[in-house]
């Protein structure tokens, strides 16, 4: 992982430098890229926050706002300018079943929103972060601002677009993920410092990043961030075998960046698999594990409590004393259910303990997809 140096008139690149930060300007790096080459993109642009002076707690501090160069804009106009510039560029890039997500507060979020839709996106949802530890308004003069808005929005109406249904349910305790998401804001030790000090005003956590990751990429989509900032998205990536592309003109952000990013430990291939739609879900045979071996027969099974067993026979039924049938006839028959998922109810005894033979499939799908 390296920094890709701001050059004058730099020609459009061949290959995408996957892994790399570009330390340019978001609107000229991505007008480099190659037309239709990025799965998603995460953008977390200026706020172009409107401060009116500066602000105190009650004890006397003051709070640390976000007064950054490149946080002000002259006005709304230069700031609508500059935002039509790089969502136009950001969607040339997009392939043609990409999506888009931006963070925004009020300050900025219904500009960016009309921005969007002017440029042909579609929006697919207006997501709601309510922040589980939000800083209060220390002034008391107007409700606490304890929410920012993402919009999901995909390149265009016609657009396949990837969304892990199944896995945003299991990650929500089975129930349908919702639109309004509770986590907290970033701090603790994720908080990077350089100094002591906040390395970036606006870090976002982690989980945020992850959650979206999860819901709308596959192991192997490229991502991009052309507000890069400390580099969350690109260590999150990493994390969950995803490809990331960074931009970031600020030169201490990128040295944060890199050392953050380099420290992160990408999770083993068969943890980054998540649970798929019936729709797309390969159909995998029992018969085909033990068809590749990686089921032998006479492999003996047992249900998650070990109160009953059955031998793996060559053509992928069972046999448990005097019942025989499919996973999930034999698990049925075995608990006088009407029905039974064997891939859920039999496991496969080995040293680590019991692992349901649902780990095997997977693995094979994983091993095979093209």
């Amino acid at each position: 992982m390296g920094v890709i140096e701001k050059t004058r008139a730099a020609p459009a690149v061949t290959t995408l430098p996957l892994g790399e930060i570009l330390r340019d300007d978001c609107v000229a790096a991505m007008a480099r890229l190659p037309d239709a080459s990025v799965d998603m993109i995460f953008a977390d642009p200026p706020y172009n926050l409107q401060l009116g002076g500066d602000l105190f707690r009650p004890e006397g501090g003051r709070v640390a706002a976000v007064d950054d160069h490149w946080d002000k804009f002259d006005s709304f106009a230069a700031y609508d300018a500059f935002t039509r510039a790089w969502l136009a560029e950001a969607r040339r890039i997009l392939k043609p079943n990409g999506t888009i997500w931006v963070i925004g507060s009020y300050h900025n979020i219904f500009r960016v929103g009309a921005a969007i839709q002017d440029q042909g996106y579609w929006i697919l949802n207006d997501i709601v972060w309510r922040k589980a530890n939000p800083m209060p308004n220390f002034r008391g003069t107007r409700f606490t601002n304890a929410h920012e808005t993402l919009i999901w929005a995909a390149k265009g109406e016609k657009s396949r677009y990837t969304f892990n249904y199944r896995a945003m349910k299991s990650l929500n305790d089975e129930l349908q993920m919702r639109s309004d998401w509770v986590l907290p804001i970033c701090g603790g030790q994720e908080r990077v410092k350089t100094g002591g000090v906040k390395a970036h005003p606006t870090q976002k956590p982690e989980a945020l990043i992850y959650r979206i990751l999860l819901a709308c990429t596959k192991r192997g989509d490229v991502v991009l961030d052309p507000f890069f900032g400390t580099g969350t998205t690109g260590a999150v990536a990493k994390r969950l075998g995803r490809q990331w592309i960074g931009i970031e003109r600020e030169p201490a952000y990128c040295k944060v960046a890199e050392r953050r990013i380099a420290d992160a430990l990408p999770l083993d291939e068969s943890a980054t698999s998540t649970m798929q739609s019936p729709r797309t879900a390969p159909k995998v045979a029992f018969g085909t594990l033990v068809e590749t071996g990686m089921l032998v027969p006479g492999t003996r099974l047992v249900d998650a409590k070990r109160r009953w067993s059955a031998e793996v026979r060559a053509d992928g039924s069972l046999l448990s004393d005097d019942v025989s049938g499919s996973i999930h006839q034999v698990g049925a028959k075995l608990q006088g259910a009407p029905s039974c998922n064997g891939w859920t109810f039999w496991h496969l005894e080995g040293s680590a303990g019991l692992t349901p033979i649902d780990s095997l499939r997977q693995t094979y799908i994983l091993a095979t997809e093209p």
